[in-house]
């Protein structure tokens, strides 16, 4: 009895696996088309938020070193005044 049971539990499982891979295969091209296009459009926002992002650090580097560049040359030339 126990046997005739995992038989029938194994065929049970091994229907709703098939009907699960048979369901996937008939997915449209319409479906597989539309996945695309949206993995294109993720990609494009993706490169151009990383875009921004490294103008805006860019930017930001040169306008601190340009501070910097400042600094170091107001304390050269208080370090360099006439007493």
């Amino acid at each position: 009895m126990r046997s005739f049971a995992r038989g029938i539990s194994a065929l049970v499982l091994l229907f709703a696996l098939a009907g699960n891979v048979f369901a996937q295969s008939e997915r449209s091209d319409r479906d597989v088309k539309d996945d695309v296009k949206e993995a294109g459009r993720s990609t494009k926002r993706a490169a151009k938020k990383t875009g921004h992002k490294l103008k805006r650090g860019t930017k930001r580097a040169a306008h601190k070193a340009a501070q910097k560049t400042r600094q170091g040359a107001d304390r050269a030339e208080d370090k360099t005044e006439p007493q």
